[in-house]
């Protein structure tokens, strides 16, 4: 009897004059802020990573989705047309290298129309970099070339600058990103997502999520920036995300379909809202509507944005809009509140009690490495583009520009991409490097000839360079003949100050001398090749060339070079006419021929003094600073965890979890070797099969050079390791040590410890471990420990007068973290396969308390600048008379003060650079070099009449005048008063003398030949 009943209500309800009908809805989305209710931001995004499980091309066009459904050539389109249907919907755009894609493929009529969406602030660019870089192993001039490019390419086509800073992917935040590469850009603002789980648990107790963030202690308040940490990850609240195959409940308010549900959802956005209220200041909160490569069919997101702002604001209880990040920080600040004071960083990073992603700092290092030396590369070849004037003509540098650009995001150079895209990362910045060789030796070319058909560009000096010098493979310099040629070797130095440096290439001739740009002979010194070298140079040579190289030189041929501020000077090499006029010969010993049991290298103030027993290194000796100490190097290695006890997170390409810790000893299967000469004398080392080291001492250095070669890690006993270097001593440190932040600023640590919050220790190792990219230092009352790196890896302190750095890894397990594959590096060669090796320097000194800094900035400087060579053959009294064998681009009587570096001297245009001067020192740092700098421009560009000199931005998009006229100021609930920052004062338009403050970086667009010198 029930089924008739319910027809009949059915047929009822039908027939019923008052029957409710399904009809349009116009939604009302054009809420603004209301004062006195909450107001949540709807903030529609899509995060969108170049490169990490695809390439950034296959990411772009929506190649290889067996591995990911996604295509942000898609989200574009899709985003464009929502925006183009409603006013008042926004959205959010981050990366410029897909943007930039995007971009070069619409016609004419669309790219009016998305200018008319980006004028109306419907679309906003945010961070505006080419790619959302990674905040622990960049270099902070990488970051900046990489920002300005992104930030051009706004500015050039949408008259636009962006305000605020978008970092919410990368694991773990730096200081220098704080104040550097947000404040200095102009952001008003800045955002992310991930720290540590338990700070960010106090945070949301302690409402400390969104803080005033210092994090220059040089120049305070003057470079601070609104910082906002999100509650929970980058995406909605649970329940509220909207791609097409999500499972969160949509609003169904058609009244004629079942599920009717606008009040249920109604009151699940409210309750959420209020809940993410309670652990926020003032009355606005911003929800993240998107994560990763959303928006592919954006009507699916936007369709029910609508609906919640329209059923939302009718309900009454909270407000909500569409908004930006730029509209939230101008809530926040009109808001008038005192936000919490944070300095320092946010590393390390950790999302559980045994997850540190501390492992990335050292994942990948050859990648790091080859991303270090080429960014280093870049820089010279764009001053060099310089001196030689392009003459209308395009750069040749735009390749390797873009390619170091996106070689910068947070999955590319932090490691922690699949293998086939950071073969793909290597591939690009391969090819950018090609071109940027060809200008080098061309602007090379031209700046030494001196014949006037060089001003007409012709250029008849062909001169080669030798990317795989690091591993002996150079092929100008293999054979020198015995006939009138002498090999040609230009000598680079891209540092604005002069320096004496040690030139190693490899020979295979012992009679051989070497002359000077006035032919007049300089001393030089032959050292043996041993068997590490020669294998690393047959697998890799061949790995990357695709031939096998030829006979194996016999030597190093090492000399002295003197070489002028942003110059070169030319050597000559040649075959020895006269008995007595060669190189000499390093003298050689080993160890299983020496009785004493000990034995002291070194030819200059520095001596080394090794243990002939154990082969280690046991005392530094400084002649000049009275320094003498105990130090010991070794090796050792950490298990990676497999995950497969109770807590099931292994150690990976983002996680570093030990299992356990082994020191590697040595076998003493093959004796040390002591190689000593009049410039240098070395220490060999084969410790075991996989691990071996030349240890370095100049006689005009006073710090030990150590050349490590680790690999192929072996993992036949089924365990994957992490390698690791020890430098001890018996300082007493106070659990305190100090790495630097991308380069910059050196931060204090202290070992199991936070100052934000109380610590609770869980992992003693991965839990104390930071990025270097500088370097790493410890000191105690009297003396300094300082060791430096030439890329970025992992280090600590784990122990009092000790500093442990990670140089190398290989797993056997993925760390569950979204990569999927396991961080196992190989190389392949005729079919024969095997774990990656790699060739690194360190360097290492020990100072008297306070006297450290001047070695770690100036060696810093030297380390990520080295010198630039290059090779040709010809008689060298021709030679000499036909070219310009000495050559300085700044006045010959200047030289740039030793704590300034030109980190960006680049050629706009005919006529107009960019110029960028960092001052290198932080306050209180040196008790000489601290305080402020002078750089005058005059003496800079001699043979350039300056007239115009505009101060911009450290991106190169705005005026800084304009900037620090716009710029918010936020009040801040600090303790003590600060001390007065004193900054760099405007440039005299006669003088043109540029000062800068300890940390300062300061950019300029110079114009030149206009007839009037003024400044703006």
């Amino acid at each position: 009897m029930a089924f008739p009943l319910l027809f009949l209500l059915f047929c009822t309800f039908c027939s019923s004059p008052s029957a409710i009908y399904s009809t349009f809805i116009p939604y009302n989305t054009s809420a603004s802020v209301v004062s006195g209710k909450i107001n949540v931001h709807f903030v529609p995004h899509s995060h969108d990573d170049v490169g990490w499980l695809k390439t950034v091309d296959q990411y772009y066009f929506g190649g290889n989705n067996s591995i990911r459904g996604a295509c942000v050539q898609n989200v574009l389109d899709s985003v464009m047309s929502s925006l183009f249907e409603d006013k008042n919907r926004k959205f959010i755009y981050v990366e410029m290298a897909f943007f930039q894609r995007w971009w070069r493929q619409q016609s004419s009529g669309m790219k009016e129309r998305v200018k008319g969406l980006v004028n109306s602030g419907q679309l906003e660019f945010i961070n505006g970099g080419m790619c959302m870089h990674d905040e622990a192993t960049p270099h902070y001039i990488d970051l900046i070339d990489q920002t300005t490019l992104g930030h051009k390419f706004i500015k050039d086509e949408f008259g636009q600058i962006p305000r605020v800073g978008w970092q919410i992917d990368p694991f773990g935040h730096s200081a220098v990103q704080a104040y550097l590469l947000g404040a200095e850009f102009g952001f008003d603002s800045l955002f992310f997502a991930r720290i540590d789980y338990q700070d960010r648990a106090k945070r949301l107790q302690d409402k400390t999520l969104e803080v005033v963030w210092r994090g220059s202690q040089s120049l305070g308040s003057t470079s601070q920036i609104f910082t906002g940490i999100f509650p929970r990850h980058y995406d909605p609240p649970d329940g509220f995300t909207f791609e097409i195959n999500d499972v969160s409940p949509p609003i169904q308010d058609d009244v004629l379909l079942f599920d009717y549900n606008v009040q249920e959802r109604v009151s699940d956005f409210v309750a959420a809202a209020l809940a993410q209220a309670n652990v926020t200041r003032t009355n606005h909160i911003m929800w993240l509507m998107g994560t990763d490569f959303r928006y592919q069919y954006a009507n699916s997101w936007y369709r029910q944005m609508d609906k919640f702002i329209h059923y939302v604001n009718q309900d009454g209880r909270v407000n909500v809009l569409y908004s930006t990040p730029s509209m939230y920080t101008d809530a926040k600040h009109a808001a008038n509140e005192e936000w919490p004071l944070k300095t320092g960083d946010f590393f390390p990073y950790a999302d559980h009690q045994n997850a540190y992603w501390t492992g990335y700092f050292t994942s990948r290092p050859a990648f790091k490495g080859f991303v270090r030396t080429m960014s280093g590369y870049y820089l010279a070849a764009r001053q060099l583009e310089f001196f030689r004037g392009r003459s209308g003509v395009a750069s040749k540098l735009g390749v390797l520009a873009d390619a170091l650009a996106i070689a910068q995001h947070h999955d590319a150079v932090s490691g922690t991409q699949r293998q086939h895209v950071a073969a793909d990362y290597a591939l690009r910045i391969s090819i950018g490097y090609k071109e940027a060789e060809k200008l080098v030796a061309s602007s090379l070319g031209f700046l030494t000839e001196s014949r006037s058909s060089t001003r007409q560009g012709s250029i008849s000096t062909e001169l080669e360079q030798c990317p795989l010098l690091n591993i002996s493979y150079c092929p100008p310099t293999e054979s020198i003949s015995s006939d009138e040629q002498s090999l040609v070797v230009v000598a680079y130095n891209p540092l604005g100050w002069k320096r004496e440096e040690v030139i190693r290439i490899p020979v295979s001739s012992e009679n051989v001398e070497v002359r000077d740009s006035n032919g007049i002979q300089i001393e030089s010194q032959l050292v043996p090749l041993l068997n590490a070298t020669s294998r690393v140079r047959t697998i890799y040579a061949k790995a990357y060339t695709g031939h096998f190289p030829s006979e194996m030189p016999k030597y190093w041929l090492a000399f002295s070079a003197s070489l002028p501020p942003l110059g070169f000077n030319t050597y000559f090499v040649s075959v020895a006419n006269q008995t007595g006029s060669s190189s000499i010969l390093s003298l050689v010993h080993t160890a299983e021929n020496t009785k004493a049991r000990t034995v002291e290298v070194g030819p200059g103030n520095l001596k080394l003094r090794f243990s002939v027993d154990s082969g280690e290194l046991t005392h530094f000796i400084n002649g000049r600073s009275l320094v003498a100490t105990s130090v010991e190097q070794s090796y050792g290695y950490y298990t990676g965890n497999d995950g497969t006890n109770k807590d099931p997170q292994a150690s990976g390409a983002y996680v570093f979890r030990p299992n356990g810790t082994f020191t590697v000893k040595n076998l003493g299967q093959v004796p040390s070797t002591f190689l000593r000469g009049p410039l240098l004398d070395e220490v060999h080392q084969q410790l075991n099969p996989w691990i071996s080291q030349v240890t370095r001492v100049y006689k005009g250095k006073e710090h030990a050079e150590i050349e490590f070669v680790i690999g192929p890690i072996p993992l036949d006993d089924g365990t994957g390791k992490e390698i690791t270097t020890q430098i001890k001593t018996t300082m007493k440190t106070n659990k305190t040590f100090y790495t630097d932040s991308n380069g910059r600023d050196f931060i204090k640590r202290v070992r199991d410890q936070r100052t934000d919050w109380d610590l609770e220790v869980n992992q003693p190792v991965a839990g104390n471990y930071y990025p270097v990219n500088l370097g790493i230092y410890v000191e105690d009352d009297t003396t300094e420990l300082s060791v430096l790196v030439d890329r970025s890896v992992g280090g600590s302190s784990l122990v009092d007068g000790q500093i442990e750095l990670m140089l190398h890894r290989r797993m056997l397990h993925d760390d569950m973290r979204g990569v999927g594959e396991v961080l196992n590096e190989i190389v392949c060669v005729l079919d024969e396969c095997e774990g990656l090796t790699i060739v690194g320097k360190m360097f290492l000194r020990v100072d008297q308390l306070g006297e450290g800094a001047k070695w770690r900035r100036t060696v810093g400087q030297e380390i990520y600048s080295p010198v630039l060579v290059a090779f040709t053959k010809q008689d060298a009294s021709k030679w000499m008379e036909s070219h310009v064998n000495s050559f300085s681009g700044v006045d010959p009587s200047y030289s740039l003060p030793n704590n300034v570096a030109v980190i960006t001297l680049q050629e706009l245009k005919v006529g107009e650079v960019l110029l960028r001067l960092a001052h290198l020192y932080e306050i209180g740092e040196d008790k000489d070099y601290s305080g402020m700098a002078r750089v005058e421009l005059k003496m800079l560009f001699p043979n350039k009449k300056i007239g115009k000199v505009t101060e911009l931005s450290l991106s190169a998009n705005q005026k800084r005048s304009e900037l620090e006229k716009r710029r918010l100021v936020w009040k801040v609930a600090a303790k003590e008063e600060e001390s007065k920052v004193v900054r760099g004062g405007a440039v005299d338009p006669d003088n043109l003398v540029v000062e800068l403050a300890p940390m300062e970086i300061r950019t300029f667009f110079l114009n030149f030949d206009s007839p009037q010198i003024y400044v703006s």
